[in-house]
């Protein structure tokens, strides 16, 4: 495995005491695999991701470890962390297109970013550019602002900028938000194309938007509270998901040919628990239909099925799917068809240029 994130608890210190957005999360990325990350705002994505790159002043581990080729990373030091940033562990932040200087041109800040960690700029300038054409983007994109390029190509260039040094681990924070859709489509294939190229082993990409996991997912975690609620493959969690959870998130999606002027888009009512103070048990179990008096009690996360772990699914309860939603999130814009998949085996899929 490429990475494996064993039993990982992240706290924010408050006033009202420790809020912990990370508790106790365990999952492996294999090589070469493109797991998705999705779930309600507030779930703990973001922190999850940061935690494995980034812990910053307000943050706390409080346990657990992430190990990536092999190597335990030092993520409660924040130095100590210097030297694998970029190289074993990369981030495409939230709010990407905001974190080019606008003050820079593209050449300089790239010139920064290698100068701080001992990386000559001609050493990989030849690179970047080939990286850029692959992109379809024009060279001429190292002499501009930020400010000179539309929210796609910001986000495209940004992309380039983290992967530059080939990390083993990129996390894409929401990489596709804020762009239309043929720019969300374009980004997407961009990840699946440097997956492909080696330009990165594995990639987390954290999203609320399950129809582009869909696409270019390979596997799909979902996250609920501070813990892991269903980890399967892309297919399973679309067409077959277990935890209530997962099938209420999935039966709030719009369907294709339905006119909603007539028929109402339900969500899931109620809200997360807070992360100060959360319930013993399961932890959608306030907000889930089908909720009994044993999930007071702690659920189990483990394997009920070859590379499916779901929470709170026991042996002998009935599994209850959504209506159908399979159809719209497997249907890709423009009639293109799906992107061949990586399984973890080092055989990957074609382009889906």
């Amino acid at each position: 495995m490429s990475v494996k994130v064993e039993n990982l608890s992240v706290a924010y210190r408050m006033r009202a005491g420790d809020c912990c957005p990370v508790d106790g999360v365990t999952f492996t990325v294999a090589d070469g695999e493109i797991m998705g990350l999705a779930g309600e705002s507030g779930c703990g994505k973001s922190t999850l991701g940061n935690s494995l790159i980034f812990m910053e002043g307000r943050m706390r581990h409080l346990g657990g470890r992430v190990v990536v080729d092999g190597q335990v990373l030092p993520i409660a030091d924040f130095r100590a962390m210097r030297p694998y940033r970029m190289t074993k562990v990369s981030l495409v932040p939230q709010y990407a297109m905001n974190a080019l200087n606008p003050t820079r041109r593209i050449s300089k800040l790239t010139t920064d970013l290698l100068d701080s960690h001992g990386v000559r700029v001609g050493e990989v300038l030849e690179e970047m550019k080939r990286r850029i054409r692959l992109i379809g983007l024009d060279e001429d994109v190292l002499n501009k602002y930020s400010f000179e390029l539309s929210g796609g190509m910001r986000q495209r260039v940004t992309i380039i900028l983290s992967t530059l040094l080939n990390p083993s681990l990129l996390i894409a924070d929401e990489v596709t938000s804020a762009l239309d859709v043929s720019t969300q489509r374009a980004v997407g294939e961009m990840l699946i194309e440097f997956r492909n190229h080696g330009f990165v082993k594995s990639i987390i990409a954290i999203t609320h938007d399950l129809s582009i996991l869909a696409q270019i997912a390979d596997s799909i975690l979902i996250m609920y509270a501070g813990r892991l609620a269903e980890k399967a493959s892309a297919a399973d969690i679309v067409n077959a998901p277990l935890h209530p959870y997962t099938q209420m998130l999935l039966a709030s999606l719009p369907e294709v040919g339905v006119r909603h002027d007539k028929t109402t888009l339900t969500g899931i009512p109620g809200r997360p628990p807070s992360l100060v103070n959360p319930p013993r048990g399961c932890r959608f179990a306030d907000r889930c239909p089908f909720a009994r008096a044993k999930c007071a009690e702690p659920p189990p996360f483990k394997e009920v099925r070859p590379g499916h772990q779901p929470e709170a699914v026991r042996s002998g309860d009935p599994v209850r799917h959504p209506r159908p939603v399979a159809r719209q999130l497997r249907e890709r814009p423009h009639g293109h068809p799906a992107p061949r998949r990586d399984c973890g085996n080092g055989r990957h899929g074609k382009s889906v240029r």
